[in-house]
């Protein structure tokens, strides 16, 4: 069935509304002040953190039929903070190429993924509502599998844990794990009930895992919340965390995953991983740069060493993807 440029303005328009009003104005930099009766932000902010007029703004919102450029929805995706499945999917209601499809989330910003690498050796993300990975520092990257070498739609912890060999291999508690993955994801989504992401992450989990279908079906719901993991990690053996949450907004948005060792054996667990992690970026960057010798007084380049094609993921694109 193919959707018409009418309903696709209303879904935009509707989209656009709801990211608006769970931001809250402290978000984004922005005073509250006394007599803020709209959720989140009002229209106004949205368009002067965009650098778009607050009337065309508002028409956006209205579903008028107008023209909105790349750039501008560039721009109204930073200032919504919207993550990278939120971006794409605002890119295809308005029919436009996403001029940066790799662009990073807005919501981790700068200074929130130096302290994920300050946090180190202690494994930290940052993870939304929906349970992907946002950003992650080198001990986190490596704790239950190699994230780097997921595409980024992977990257989600019900889909490593329903689907993903390496990912349940570490996990010494799955079967406790599994409904409890999935009564979070049904208590989160109850606020995002008509958004397109979310039910394509739920029918994606129905196609490729039994399992997911037959707890999903069962509507159980688990508040979110830390508890003790015991994760089995492919290079240093058994390690002990306690496991907690730091939320970074509204309860429902994204959060800050930490993993503190729990015992001294688990320190120097974690520390020996993040060793092992540095030695090999380290060893890829330098396979990536071709060493040159003098032959007859010019230049002759020699073929590179061969890599891994994780090991070059991670060279190019860091801990963070």
């Amino acid at each position: 069935m193919t959707v018409g440029p009418e309903t696709r303005r209303h879904e935009l328009a509707t989209f656009l509304r709801s990211r608006r009003e769970r931001i809250t104005p402290e978000q984004v930099g922005l005073p509250r002040g006394r007599r803020r009766r709209t959720p989140g932000l009002r229209r106004e902010e949205v368009a002067h953190l965009s650098a778009v007029g607050v009337t065309w703004y508002t028409w956006l919102e209205q579903a008028r039929d107008i023209q909105v450029s790349a750039q501008v929805l560039d721009a109204l995706a930073d200032a919504l903070l919207l993550d990278p499945t939120e971006r794409s999917h605002l890119f295809s209601l308005a029919g436009r190429p996403d001029p940066h499809p790799g662009a990073p989330c807005p919501a981790v910003t700068p200074a929130l993924r130096a302290l994920l690498e300050q946090l180190e050796p202690v494994p930290a993300a940052v993870q939304n509502s929906r349970f992907d990975f946002l950003a992650y520092n080198r001990t986190f990257g490596h704790l239950f599998r190699d994230l780097d070498a997921l595409p980024r739609e992977d990257r989600n912890s019900l889909w490593l844990a329903f689907t993903d060999g390496d990912f349940r291999a570490a996990a010494t508690d799955l079967p406790e794990l599994l409904p409890l993955l999935a009564g979070k994801l049904r208590a989160s989504m109850a606020e995002h009930l008509a958004e397109p992401a979310w039910k394509a992450l739920v029918r994606r989990l129905e196609e490729a895992s039994p399992e997911f279908r037959a707890i999903w079906a069962r509507h159980d719901v688990v508040a979110p919340g830390g508890r003790t993991k015991v994760i089995r990690n492919a290079r240093v053996g058994l390690l002990r965390f306690e496991h907690t949450n730091l939320w970074l907004g509204p309860t429902a948005g994204p959060h800050l995953v930490t993993y503190v060792p729990a015992d001294d054996q688990t320190r120097a667990g974690v520390e020996r991983l993040l060793a092992v992690v540095a030695r090999e970026q380290a060893d890829g960057s330098s396979a990536l740069v071709a060493r040159e010798q003098v032959s007859d007084g010019s230049l002759t380049l020699v073929a590179r060493e061969p890599v891994s094609p994780a090991a070059v993921r991670s060279a190019m694109r860091g801990p963070y993807g």
